[in-house]
């Protein structure tokens, strides 16, 4: 089964955290697999886990062209010797861009659907359709979401977090939130930084919990008012603040997750939301495979895995 590197919590120094009394520390699951990094671990390890020993030979996702998951489930899918089909939004576009590059280079299956066809991907109908073209596979939902996933992110939180008065992770799906909130300590706030604009997310994030009946010891808020315009959406703000953070403590960040996370925690500590004496570890998901891509669509370089 997939196995991942010790994972550690890098504490940072800067002088605002010594004004304000806080102590900011990184969980640094961006290195927990040299593939398949980040929450995306976690999200899929149990899911591929039940695909092995149901006997399934493939499995099926569904993303877009710049997806995490997709990358994430080609090379998890290679890891366990499962074929990977991969039903990707939009047209094929040649050449790929370098995160389906990569899934089709790990051995992904890459199929090219319209929009309308996309949204139809929890139909049964269509689900049907797709079994009867590519044959028996194990599918996991876009993202990744559903009650495998969530069990393995129950698991991000180690024993020695309990001593963080607050952990914070970006919410996309919201599985990694949903883990997350299950595993807190009595004593501790989940803060969630939603990547997609509106309000509606808390719903979403209602609907998922009492959806899978669950339920925690801890409490949470969840922000959404440093989405930069929407998912995949930026500005300049949000670039600088990706570069200084990097230069200041030599770890990259996404603009799709953790850079609007971490400038939105940023932002909290110097408005005095987190008490003195607090203590904060903050989820790194990963997903930094998707600045090369950035890069690609936009022209504006960001700090990469490839130097």
């Amino acid at each position: 089964m997939l196995q991942s590197l010790p994972v550690i919590n890098q504490p940072l120094d800067h002088p605002l955290l010594d004004e304000k009394g806080i102590e900011l520390a990184i969980k640094r699951l961006d290195l927990v697999h040299p593939e398949l990094s980040g929450n995306k671990f976690f999200k899929l390890k149990y899911n591929l886990e039940k695909a092995v020993l149901d006997g399934f030979e493939k499995v099926l996702t569904f993303g877009g062209a710049f997806s995490n998951h997709i990358y994430a489930t080609a090379a998890g899918a290679k890891a366990l010797n499962l074929s990977a089909i991969g039903i990707i939004r939009g047209e094929r576009i040649d050449p790929l861009n370098a995160t389906l590059s990569h899934a089709e280079s790990l051995g992904m299956d890459l199929h090219f659907v319209d929009r309308a066809t996309f949204r139809l991907k929890k139909e049964p109908s269509f689900l049907k359709s797709l079994s009867e073209k590519f044959g028996a596979f194990y599918l996991i939902p876009e993202g990744g979401t559903n009650e495998l996933a969530i069990k393995g992110t129950a698991e991000i939180l180690q024993p020695n977090d309990k001593k963080y008065s607050h952990i914070a992770t970006s919410i996309g799906t919201g599985g990694t939130f949903a883990g997350i909130y299950t595993s807190l300590e009595s004593s501790q706030k989940l803060l969630g930084f939603s990547a997609l604009r509106g309000d509606f997310i808390r719903k979403e994030i209602d609907d998922l919990l009492k959806g899978f009946d669950l339920s925690g010891l801890g409490s949470f808020e969840i922000f959404s008012q440093f989405h930069f315009g929407g998912y995949a959406k930026y500005d300049q703000q949000l670039v600088e603040f990706i570069w200084w953070f990097y230069e200041s403590f030599g770890i990259i960040l996404d603009p799709i997750y953790t850079g609007k996370m971490l400038f939105g925690i940023w932002h909290l500590i110097c408005q005095n939301y987190f008490p003195k004496g607090s203590k904060i570890l903050v989820i790194h998901s990963g997903g930094l495979q998707g600045n090369v891509g950035f890069t690609e669509r936009t022209g504006i370089k960001l700090p990469s895995l490839l130097r």
